[in-house]
């Protein structure tokens, strides 16, 4: 199943093998996509999915060092010529939408931006600058009504450029603590309006990004990431964690998505999703499903083959494999990733990965 083509909305992928969205900070004028970023895309075009590293929707999510962006004329050409790459080659890509709100410190920002989020209640720990080193991460400012609407209208506004700059849809990072997961967590998200204070307001900014997203351009081109019960930037599980999520999950399912897309950070050393949670998902989404989070080929297959998803996401995986797809189909070895050269800004471990003679 895992090699076997699929039809998921209005977009026919030549296999179940979906790249995940991993940060590698080789943006480095401007936040602007580049002709290094297109040929790394396009070496991985074999996938039958693509899903872009985080690009922020506002210069206020660009809270890592060279992350992209998509929200002016410049960053639309940059990854045109990232589609065109991966068009040419017959696969297929969507971009992650992923404002870091909290996650961010002031010297990654471009001028005029700031750090926001939730609360006023700064992220533990420090980040790398370019221009400084390491800092600690920039105290939030609490978002308010304005800033809410402003960011929502922002993913919305995104999400077209997306399609201008010739992607086959947008994915909505709701994970891994950014923007969107700060809403959703209760150990981050402490306010008491009509945006926190209940699951249902918790859920709410999520919901709207969602719906501003798809009136834009079309729920069919509009996939979602979800980590509950992952620990990542200060988040973790909470009281309640598992019914607010089937109630998002719920809401998620009626508008008709693209995919909905669950990862587990416990190959990273969080907690595991509980497996009766990843089903109770699964059956709570009616679309396509993507499972991720320390697959190898053989797990994949068995996970396909147990209608536990639709599609496997890979990582750490594809990073070192431009061909993974020809590989896993072989039993070939893989590469091993050079950890070392995840975030640095050039070539070298990122597309000089050998493939298969």
């Amino acid at each position: 199943m895992l090699f076997d083509s699929l039809q998921i909305r209005n977009l026919t992928l030549r296999n179940r093998v979906v790249m995940s969205p991993l940060t590698r900070s080789r943006a480095v004028e401007a936040n602007t996509p580049n002709a290094l970023m297109a040929e790394y895309y396009g070496q991985r075009a074999s996938a039958g999915l693509i899903i872009t590293e985080g690009t922020s929707p506002s210069p206020n999510g660009l809270g890592y060092a060279r992350i992209p962006g998509l929200f002016q004329a410049s960053h639309v050409a940059g990854w045109k010529k990232v589609t065109d790459a991966v068009h040419q080659r017959g696969g297929r890509i969507v971009v992650q939408l992923m404002h870091t709100g909290r996650v961010s410190q002031q010297a990654n920002l471009p001028a005029g931006a700031e750090v926001l989020g939730p609360t006023a209640q700064t992220l533990p720990g420090e980040v790398h600058t370019d221009s400084q080193g390491m800092l600690p991460y920039t105290q939030p400012r609490a978002m308010n009504a304005s800033d809410i609407a402003r960011a929502i209208d922002e993913y919305a506004q995104a999400a077209r450029l997306a399609i201008d700059a010739g992607f086959d849809g947008i994915e909505v990072h709701a994970a891994n603590g950014y923007l969107v997961e700060q809403f959703l967590n209760a150990n981050v998200n402490t306010r008491s309006d009509e945006w926190g204070g209940s699951a249902a307001a918790r859920n709410r900014f999520a919901l709207e990004v969602i719906r501003a997203t798809t009136a834009a351009i079309g729920a069919e081109r509009v996939g979602v990431r979800l980590s509950p019960f992952g620990a990542f930037n200060a988040t973790g599980a909470f009281d309640g964690v598992e019914q607010q999520y089937l109630e998002l999950v719920g809401a998620l399912s009626a508008a008709g998505l693209l995919y909905l897309h669950v990862l587990d950070h416990s190959a990273m050393g969080a907690p595991a999703v509980p497996a009766e949670f990843k089903r109770a998902l699964r059956a709570a989404f009616d679309g396509p499903f993507i499972l991720a989070g320390g697959f190898d080929a053989a797990r994949a297959e068995a996970a396909l083959q147990a209608g536990q998803a639709d599609l496997v996401a890979f990582g750490r995986a594809m990073l070192a494999n431009p061909d993974l797809v020809e590989r896993m189909r072989r039993g070939a070895a893989l590469n091993a990733p050079d950890m070392a050269t995840f975030y640095t800004a050039g070539a070298a471990g990122y597309t000089d990965y050998p493939a298969l003679a």
